[in-house]
């Protein structure tokens, strides 16, 4: 039987991961700071409670378990953290990392899976998918937060032999019930109100069953093949398109009025007005007015090897 460990296995991303694995019958340890009940009482599900910051009891655990795969999902936006991520946070994180790091190489840990954000890459100029391998430039606190934790595992963990490491780096996410991240790309956040701009635009997301079904089917592959470390990019199969979310929540959710705008002047002075410069480094949500429209998208080729994108807006459970 399997064994993984979920940090942050008691978020709202973590909930869905433990589950999945569980399916699949393995032996789940959930290590969070605050346990859910979306797992609880479930066969094979262990929780232990644990700041991101409790070393001893983490080091206690991987020792005592000797897990087969983790899932490190501990100070993730949208799972522990909500979408305002400060310094403190950023340090809390730092902690969290040196000893699962070190915990994961000394139990021989054989696939490590780090949970990143697209947020890391810079925008680009263009409408050519971002790559793995495309110029990173961490902006907001949680790009940098994240690019860190990239920066310490390739420096911890690296290519270490006998260990699968993987980073994935994952685009906001969204589920039936979680609808934060798909709301906040059609609110003002100037004002709070709803709006829409004629013709089609939308943004790369990702439903969560998306990526618990990449999870179930990597971890699987990468038992009969060890070359699989890397980077990976992870959203749904096609961009969530501005109409699309609001006649779904529209049809799911509480809405209210939605006014149709012009598109926005994107110079410089009309975007500060609108908001300031610490809002768009410490709120993941954050609506960047001067890339709108830009339908940025990311290159999913390796990701789709091991997904089925089942699941999107219209479906999602």
């Amino acid at each position: 039987m399997r064994k993984v460990l979920v940090t942050g296995g008691c978020g709202m991303i973590g909930d869905h991961v433990c589950s999945g694995f569980l399916k699949k019958g393995c032996e789940v340890v959930a290590i969070d700071s605050n346990q859910s009940n979306y797992n609880l009482n479930k066969a094979h599900f262990t929780f232990y409670q644990a700041s991101p910051v409790d070393k001893t009891t983490y080091s206690d655990v991987m020792e005592r378990y000797h897990f087969d795969t983790v899932i490190h999902l501990a100070c993730t936006a949208d799972n522990d953290f909500g979408h305002i991520i400060t310094e403190a946070e950023i340090k809390q994180n730092e902690k969290c990392n040196e000893f699962i790091y070190e915990s994961a190489v000394n139990t021989q840990v054989k696939q490590f899976i780090l949970i990143s954000t697209t947020q890391l890459y810079q925008i680009p100029k263009t409408r050519e998918p971002l790559h793995e391998d495309d110029f990173i430039k961490p902006v907001t606190n949680y790009a940098k937060l994240k690019s860190a934790s990239e920066y310490k595992l390739a420096a911890d963990i690296g290519r270490r032999p006998g260990m699968t490491c993987v980073i994935l780096r994952l685009a906001p996410v969204y589920t039936k019930t979680f609808k934060e991240n798909l709301e906040s790309k059609i609110t003002d956040p100037k004002d709070g109100t709803k709006f829409i701009y004629a013709g089609e635009y939308g943004f790369h997301m990702c439903c969560v069953h998306n990526m618990v079904d990449f999870l179930l089917n990597f971890v699987q592959a990468a038992d009969e093949n060890d070359n699989l470390t890397g980077v990976y990019n992870m959203a749904d199969k096609t961009l969530t398109l501005a109409s699309e979310i609001v006649a779904y929540l529209k049809e799911h959710h509480r809405l209210g009025i939605v006014v149709q705008k012009n598109p926005p002047n994107t110079s410089l002075t009309a975007i500060r007005n609108l908001i300031g410069n610490k809002e768009l480094k410490t709120n993941y949500r954050f609506l960047d007015f001067t890339t709108i429209l830009n339908n940025t998208t990311f290159d999913i080729t390796k990701i789709a090897k091991f997904c089925s994108f089942r699941w999107n807006v219209t479906n999602t459970k």
